[in-house]
């Protein structure tokens, strides 16, 4: 636990220096894989490219500090478990609002957030978002971005070509 405590505050201070010595809000401090998803219903494909949030570092660091996301953009968090449903996400130096998908082993969608951004300096102020079901994915995209295309809880992530995972 103490390892993975002075873990997270090395990247917080990390992200904080980057910040402050000039870095772009288009730039994230961690590189990012990125695949293509296709969510599907039993009638319809929404293609994103979505980055991949596979190790313990990506998934810490998140969407944090960017301005903007692209529309068809996204992140995709993926565990080697499935979480349990109390294990949610926050908006710490997350500047656009995200809508999140909070999917199961098989990729099918059994929950979706409005996440709004956290203004707090200190971690410990913003809300956590928790699913209230186990979770192996979740994807973030931009607020309203599900909706707008008719996205619900039982649509599929196809998640077949994203490299193994690694780093939970």
């Amino acid at each position: 636990m103490r390892t993975c405590l002075a873990v997270a505050w090395t990247l917080l201070f990390l992200v904080a220096c980057s910040e402050k010595a000039g870095s772009s809000d288009e730039q994230p401090i961690l590189a990012f894989d990125a695949a293509d998803i296709r969510i599907v219903s039993d009638s319809d494909t929404v293609s994103i490219r979505a980055e991949l949030a596979l190790t313990n570092d990506q998934k810490m660091v998140g969407l944090m500090d960017r301005s903007r996301l692209a529309e068809n953009a996204g992140m995709v968090f993926v565990y080697d478990s499935t979480q349990p449903p109390a294990a949610g996400f926050w908006m710490y130096r997350t500047r656009i609002p995200l809508d999140i998908a909070f999917a199961d082993s098989a990729g099918v969608i059994r929950a979706i957030l409005k996440m709004e951004p956290c203004e707090t300096t200190i971690p410990q102020g913003c809300p956590s978002y928790p699913p209230n079901v186990p979770y192996q994915y979740a994807l973030e995209v931009n607020a309203g971005f599900f909706a707008a295309r008719g996205i619900t809880a039982g649509w599929r992530l196809m998640l077949e070509d994203l490299p193994p995972r690694s780093g939970s």
